[in-house]
């Protein structure tokens, strides 16, 4: 993961995580998904983020802190910052 590179934690089924990766494509936000279907340490991570729940999406930011279910104003806001 680059230092400037958000990763967002998503499955294949939630339209919220839709939602914001096509927010960040029209944006031309660079990201990294990761399925936490797929991949059990991503679960455990977002579990851990979001008080033992997998919500998605959670983002992880190059800074090391999270935002669930962020709206796209909120993740610019994050990188500006």
């Amino acid at each position: 993961m680059s230092a400037d590179t958000i990763t967002m934690y998503s499955t294949t089924w939630c339209g919220y995580c839709r939602r914001l990766k096509s927010q960040l494509d029209r944006e031309g936000i660079g990201y990294t998904e990761v399925n936490i279907e797929l991949d059990p340490e991503a679960a455990a991570f977002v579990e851990k983020a979001n008080g033992g729940n997998q919500t998605v999406p959670t983002v992880l930011f190059p800074d090391g802190s999270t935002l669930t279910n962020p709206s796209l104003a909120q993740v610019k806001q994050k990188i500006a910052a």
